[in-house]
């Protein structure tokens, strides 16, 4: 036996240590982010808070429910997996994937809206208040950042599809959880990214 050789418990921890590793790329590519909003609504603190109004509090409401909802759906599947309950797992999985997918559909339907009340800072914008340099500012990061949440949840719902299929025709191990628990870990970034958005974008006139 090779001494150097990794142990099978360190080959199936790498996955993980590589997930954790760019989950705090991530971290930091929405800190800057943050940090981006914070000076500008220190700069803007009325006009951010008058474009917030703009925002639809209701679907921003609605889509936190949905994605915290899903975060426990993925929860509960990668419990399942590890039980070996491969059933379940795909049941829950595509729960995950529908509630995903509604939390999209929302997302995408709010845009239309902002687009046809010409909130859109790259697309004829019109802010009817003395406050329109700052709230083009707050509309810009808006955009930005729950773009880049999108995109993110765009490739979760691709990993999730994937998953449920692999679960499904058992090509999946439950010896070998890691890419359910990869998966779990990406998805709940999602989410935490997401309570961050809400109370920045949808609340500041609210509080």
């Amino acid at each position: 036996m090779n001494a150097s050789a990794p142990t099978e418990e360190v080959r199936n921890s790498e996955p993980e240590l590589g997930m954790w590793i760019f989950l705090a790329t991530e971290i930091l590519f929405f800190g800057v982010l943050f940090f981006a909003y914070l000076i500008m609504r220190i700069h803007y603190p009325e006009a951010f808070a008058a474009a917030s109004k703009h925002t639809d509090v209701v679907l921003g409401s609605i889509n936190t429910a949905i994605l915290l909802t899903s975060s426990l759906t993925m929860a509960l599947a990668v419990r399942s997996f590890s039980l070996g309950a491969n059933r379940a797992c795909a049941w829950l999985l595509a729960a995950t994937f529908a509630l995903g997918a509604a939390f999209a559909a929302v997302k995408f339907t709010e845009y239309a809206h902002d687009y046809h009340e010409h909130l859109v800072p790259w697309l004829s914008f019109a802010f009817p208040s003395a406050q329109a340099e700052g709230a083009r500012l707050f509309f810009l990061l808006y955009f930005v950042m729950t773009g880049a949440h999108a995109i993110h949840l765009i490739v979760g719902l691709t990993w999730v599809g994937v998953l449920i299929v692999a679960v499904s025709r058992g090509l999946a191990d439950s010896k070998h959880p890691d890419a359910l628990e990869v998966a779990g870990l990406y998805w709940h970034l999602i989410d935490i990214i997401w309570i961050f958005l809400y109370p920045l974008l949808y609340l500041v006139s609210r509080t």
